[in-house]
């Protein structure tokens, strides 16, 4: 195994040389003499960790099988980077502005700093990423087989399982040496960034040099190429257009959300400004990585055995043709894709789960009390450590469960379809300030469960995870849930059918949620923050820290960061404020810097939720009010129109209910007097008809019996013309066609004018008046007058039940009218009745006395046409009327 020896020997020794690197270019920044390390040619090469071993062996594989949609993959980055500079320009100026420290921490900060969403997400990332980190111990595995095939002197072949696990934990170790040497996850990993930059530069001239040598070594230049190219069934691949757009997006997406992307693009940025050289820097490297892409897999069709693995052509190749250095080197390219990928991937992992699911735990249960100087400063630590050796050793359990069989283009397009999930929320979050915390939980829970339902689980195969059963007839038999054909989307492609349906769904309830969930005060101020992020990407936030003690602070501070360093920042911060000693003013500025400062050790949630607990409260700065007022404007005119809409609707309901009752009650009260006016005119009629019929027929009748005959008839004449004088009177006066006799008259006249007529002298009705205050001149239609007074009183004295009855007249004069109140000591009018009790047919104490309910009606038409009113008095002893009318108007025929 001679070959096998020098390929570890070989590893063993490419893995020390980035040890050396990484070491260096640490210490080179600890010094300050590290200026290069902040160069934009190391944060194009960063980005190469999009680059992985599915880039470097799988492409070719892809090619292979699919012809050119290979290029889709390398196409959506290059959109993004190109057409999308703008967006990633925002996501790095958020970034650097809320000292975002990963995606979770993005999302969750963006959406109230929710530490909730932050877990929603840190579980679906660890998932998402777990098919990939497979994917770079499976290419590594199948790179030593390969070898281990060529080599003569091998008896057995090396065990795939136990290779994938010595990888995994050479990655696990030297991820943890390196990506947590110090807590401040939004610190530069210079050390790692530079080794990932190097590793960048193995796999492109180790890709290059195998194009390079298939197309002039084995095909004979590029004319001998084309020929193979013609010939393999490569070129007679039929692209379809909606793969290759699906692809394309998925592709863009996952670039986008890969949170090792996030981790290299955003918080290892030092300078936004490299995004210019980086948007033309990176596609041209993509171009150079897979320019030989098709010439290597049209040459490995045509010369390697029929069966033979195309992921392995770029190693393989050179390895038939004897070129064990170039096939080292090529190891090495893809060794150089797989290690990048995992150590980026870990960090970015583990910094997740240790700042939003293990810190937020550990801080319940111990208290947040102050214990010893740096306890959370080591929890945290060690949380990212195992962290990482958690997620690697799930990417090897994942290549277990699996097989390690599966092409490696199937498994990164699974793990792009899961991560692609954060899309809506973190593109809504960016552009839409009406993006909620609500929307987003939803969106991502229904899409994530799509995800792993239509593509993650059935990844596995049948009966492992799933049972066969789901997948022939659906889960609980319905076939519309079939994990292939969702809803009855049949002969689909796997992977577009699951983004398809999840990332339709995702942004469905994305939207949804948002529009029916209101945001909280953090939401909104954090959504005014990044949405406005170029107008107000200052600070965060605000706090108020008049309550806040600096000696809690700094026991806090000192737990998470270290003696030394807390106690830096609050020495600094006194000296900046002019106070000795170390202990500055808990201001709002100071409280914003603190916060930033620990937000880069355990996450923007977490830090808030912790000085919070401290401080007590958040304040919103004059920044922040400008950058909500508007829409904070446009809300409250909106709620303060649907509140005048209410208040309307209600006024309006219940005047319609009032004016309902009222003509109800007069429904009946005009039932009664129909039946009462019948009455009315039938009595006296039959009396008159009856007696007359008497006198006629009866010749014996005595003088006296003639009289008492005659004046019944008289009686009840005189009784029905006044019925029929005052329904007369009330179509006068109602039709305007009255004509008004003006004289000019004391009130006391008139008043007992009034008391006469009304038969007070003769009902025991006692009136009460003060004659001193009737002393007034009155110039009006005094007859007129003198009939609202006359029913006034008579009502008084037919309905009065008071014991004995009193009535109480009082009069008074004030800007020129006369007010005359007319009170009895009776039970009064009952509410019901007060509001109809001038209406026409309207009877008061139908149990009482008689009358058509008339009176009050031609009361009021009266004094209409007198220039004054009439009109009820509630919450008196009794009931109560009041008069009022000019005291000298001459009134004209109306």
């Amino acid at each position: 195994m001679a070959i096998l020896n020098v390929l570890v020997l070989v590893c063993v020794l490419y893995v020390v040389l980035l040890f050396v690197v990484a070491f260096g270019a640490d210490r080179a920044a600890a010094q300050g003499r590290g200026s290069w390390l902040g160069s934009p040619l190391v944060y194009t090469l960063s980005l190469s960790i999009y680059c992985t071993a599915w880039t470097f062996y799988g492409a070719v594989g892809f090619a292979a099988r699919s012809g050119l949609e290979f290029v889709t993959i390398y196409l959506g980055p290059t959109l993004v980077m190109i057409g999308w500079w703008w967006t990633l320009r925002r996501l790095v100026r958020v970034g650097r502005s809320q000292r975002i420290t990963s995606i979770a921490d993005l999302i969750s900060s963006r959406y109230g700093k929710s530490n909730l969403l932050a877990v929603l997400v840190t579980v679906l990332a660890v998932v998402g990423t777990t098919p990939y980190i497979a994917l770079q111990l499976q290419s590594v595995t199948l790179s030593f087989a390969a070898f281990a095939e060529t080599d003569l002197a091998a008896t057995t072949l090396p065990d795939r399982q136990s290779t994938a696990l010595w990888v995994a934990m050479g990655l696990a170790l030297f991820t943890i040496l390196f990506g947590t040497r110090n807590l401040d996850a939004n610190e530069r990993h210079h050390g790692v960034v530079m080794a990932i930059a190097m590793e960048a530069v193995v796999k492109l001239c180790a890709l290059l040099a195998v194009g390079i040598f298939v197309v002039w070594g084995l095909a004979g230049g590029i004319e001998g190429t084309l020929e193979r190219i013609e010939a393999s069934a490569i070129s007679r691949f039929d692209v379809s257009g909606g793969r290759w757009v699906g692809l394309t997006a998925l592709s863009a997406a996952a670039f986008l959300c890969l949170p090792r992307m996030f981790q290299v693009m955003v918080v290892e940025n030092e300078d936004e400004d490299h995004l210019r050289t980086a948007a033309w820097a990176f596609p041209a490297y993509l171009m150079l990585m897979s320019l030989f892409v098709v010439p290597i897999a049209a040459v490995g069709l045509d010369m390697m055995p029929e069966g033979a693995n195309p992921d392995l052509f770029v190693l393989t190749l050179p390895l038939m043709d004897g070129r064990d250095g170039l096939a080292i080197l090529s190891f090495l390219g893809g060794f150089s894709s797989a290690t990048s990928m995992v150590i980026v991937a870990a960090i970015a992992l583990s910094t997740m789960v240790s700042n939003h699911v293990v810190m937020p735990i550990w801080l319940h249960f111990s208290g947040g009390a102050a214990m010893v100087s740096g306890d959370v400063r080591n929890v945290a630590l060690l949380a990212r450590r195992l962290s990482i050796a958690g997620v690697v050793f799930l990417g090897y359990l994942y290549f277990r469960l699996s097989g390690g069989g599966t092409a490696l283009a199937a498994i990164g397009l699974i793990a792009f379809v899961g991560v692609s999930q954060f899309l809506p929320a973190l593109m809504g979050g960016l552009f839409w300030r009406g993006a909620t915390r609500t929307g987003a939980l939803l969106g991502l829970s229904v899409g994530a469960t799509l995800w792993l339902y239509c593509l993650f689980l059935p990844s596995f195969g049948p009966s492992l995870l799933l049972p066969q059963g789901v997948f022939d007839h659906g889960l609980w038999g319905l076939a519309w849930l079939r994990p292939y054909a969702l809803f009855g989307a049949e002969g689909m492609d796997p992977v577009l059918h699951a983004l398809m349906w999840s990332m339709l769904l995702n942004a469905t309830a994305f939207i949804l949620g948002s529009l029916l969930s209101f945001p909280q005060p953090l939401e909104r101020l954090q959504g005014a923050q990044f949405v406005n992020v170029f107008d107000h990407s200052g600070t965060p936030g605000g706090w108020t820290g008049g309550m806040a003690q600096s000696e809690d602070l700094l026991i806090m501070s000192q737990r998470i960061m270290g003696a030394r360093e807390a106690q830096a920042l609050f020495a600094a911060a006194a000296g900046r404020q002019g106070v000795a000693g170390y202990l500055p003013e808990p201001s709002p500025d100071f409280l914003q810097e603190l916060e930033r400062a620990l937000s880069g050790s355990v996450g923007a949630a977490t830090a808030h939720a912790m000085i919070s607990q401290i401080v007590g409260g958040a304040a919103v700065s004059v920044e922040d009010l400008m950058a909500v007022a508007d829409e904070t404007a446009q809300i409250m005119e909106y709620s303060s129109q649907l509140e005048a809409k209410s208040q309307e609707l209600a006024r309006t309901a219940r005047q319609l209910r009032q004016a309902n009752e009222k003509l109800t009650q007069l429904s009946v009260q005009k039932d009664g007097f129909l039946s009462q006016i019948s009455h009315e005119l039938r009595t006296p009629m039959t009396s008159i008809r009856a007696f007359s019929e008497i006198l006629r027929d009866t010749g014996d009748l005595t003088g006296d019996e003639q009289s008492k005959y005659a004046s019944i008839i008289h009686d009840e004449a005189v009784r029905l013309t006044r019925l029929l004088d005052d329904l007369l009177d009330l179509s006068v006066l109602e039709n305007g066609q009255v004509v008004l006799n003006t004289q000019t008259g004391l009130l006391s006249d008139l008043l007992d004018r009034a008391e006469r007529a009304a038969g007070v002298n003769d009902s025991g009705l006692t009136v009460a008046r003060d004659r001193a205050a009737e002393a007034v001149e009155l110039t009006s239609d005094l007859d007129r007058l003198a009939q609202v007074f006359i029913n006034l009183i008579a009502n008084a004295r037919k309905y009065c039940d008071g014991t004995p009855p009193v009535l109480s007249i009082r009069a008074s004069v004030a800007d020129g009218h006369v007010v005359v109140d007319f009170t009895d000591n009776g039970s009064g009018i009952p509410p019901e009745k007060q509001a109809v009790i001038f209406e026409k047919f309207s009877r008061i104490g139908e149990t009482k006395a008689g009358g058509a309910g008339l009176g009050l009606a031609i009361c009021r038409e009266i004094m209409a046409r007198l220039g004054g009113s009439v009109s009820y008095l509630p919450g008196q002893t009794g009931a109560a009327f009041r008069v009022s009318l000019p005291q000298a108007r001459r009134m004209a025929a109306q």
